[in-house]
Parts: structure tokens; C-alpha cells; sequence
């Protein structure tokens, strides 16, 4: 994966490598950071590993920029994993409390949860069927979803995704 940033040098998205090249190559991007040890080749040259990239033309984002509620999302949020046992087998949602007693379709209401786990807490609350959340679940930033997303991010990126630790 590389990041990309807007022109400001502002975090905007990531993308796929071939992307990347070929927002380059199509001259909409420039290549700001390169992994070294690796180059994407033709059968005769050889060009940079993209591994940050900033587009050439601002992208104008509204600042409120939210990240959508959706399954993917929300499993993307948890890191693919139950959030009552820890699995990353049989994965679905549940409500934290129940459709039936009044709980929402909300970021802090919604869990990934493995099937046995869901199906054992039922239409109960947490306490009632005596299970424990392994984190509360809370609405993510864009940037941290991004993260989160990525598992662990390129070393390249870090001064661009976190600013204030790259002047520290």
C-alpha cells in the first residue's frame, strides 16, 4: 500500500502500489518516498517502489470528514477480531444492547463478534449474560481507521501520519 497525500502534503487516502505508479507516470502525482530495497521493473528499466506520493493538484476535503458506519468498517475497527473472546473465526456484529431494549445501529452500540460468542450473550445485555467487552467501541477517526486498516504501517509514513512525533 502508499499514501497518498494531497498537495499540501496533508494526509488523503492510500492506495495500491500500481495505483500509485501510475498516478506518477500519468505525471498527477509525485513520488515524495521510495522503499530502497524494492523497484517495480519493466523488461527494460527499473523504476522506485512507491511508498508516499503527493498529488500534484489540491483535493479539496471538508474538514468534518466522517467515516462512514458500515460492516467493513466496523470490522475494520475491531481488527477482524471478537470483541468478547478474541477470535477471528465466524466473525458477524452485535448490538452491545440489544434491537430489542432499545439499542441503536451506532458506532458505540455495534461489535464484531464471533458467532458461538453472539449467539451465548443472545438478546441479553452484557451483564445479564455476564460477558465482558474486550474494548469500548467508539467511533473511529478517518486517520485512525486508516491505521487501523494498514495493520502496520511503512516507516516511510510516519512523519506524514503523525506530524508532531516526526518534529519531537
Amino acid at each position: 500500500m502508499v499514501l497518498v497525500l494531497n498537495q499540501d502534503y496533508s494526509l488523503l487516502t492510500v492506495c495500491t502500489v500500481q495505483r500509485a505508479f501510475l498516478l506518477i507516470f500519468l505525471e498527477k502525482a509525485d513520488l515524495v518516498e521510495s522503499i530502497k530495497q524494492k523497484h517495480l521493473r519493466s523488461i527494460s528499466e527499473s523504476f522506485p517502489f512507491p511508498s508516499v506520493v503527493r498529488v500534484k493538484q489540491y483535493v479539496n476535503i471538508p474538514y468534518n470528514k466522517e467515516v462512514v458506519m458500515s460492516r467493513h468498517n466496523i470490522f475494520k475497527r475491531d481488527n477482524g477480531k471478537c470483541q468478547y473472546c478474541g477470535t477471528s473465526k465466524d466473525l458477524t456484529l452485535d448490538h452491545v444492547v440489544p434491537r430489542s431494549k432499545g439499542g441503536k445501529s451506532t458506532w458505540t452500540n455495534l461489535v464484531t463478534a464471533c458467532k458461538k460468542c453472539n449467539s451465548v450473550k443472545g438478546d441479553f445485555t452484557l451483564e445479564k449474560a455476564g460477558m465482558k467487552l474486550k474494548k469500548k467501541p467508539m467511533r473511529p477517526s478517518y486517520l485512525s481507521l486508516l491505521r487501523m486498516s494498514h495493520g502496520s504501517y511503512q516507516e516511510e509514513w510516519i512523519p506524514y501520519l503523525n506530524p508532531k512525533k516526526a518534529i519531537a
